[in-house]
């Protein structure tokens, strides 16, 4: 049995390849990864997270 090497993806070849496609890549390691898209309890998380940073909550004077 042979084993095809695979040559590490660049940063660089990663950012001129990625295409405009509506889907969403990593690069890990050299490996371009698809990415999947959030769903259920991850989703409610994040988007909660996303308004927690973008309005910080203010500190109550005691």
């Amino acid at each position: 049995m042979t084993q095809t090497l695979i040559k590490p993806v660049t940063y660089e070849e990663f950012i001129e390849w990625y295409p405009n496609d509506g889907k969403q890549y990593e690069l890990h390691d050299g490996v371009i990864i698809e990415m999947a898209p959030p769903t259920g309890d991850h989703e409610k998380v994040v988007g909660f997270l996303a308004v927690l940073f973008k309005h910080p909550l203010k500190k109550v004077r005691g």
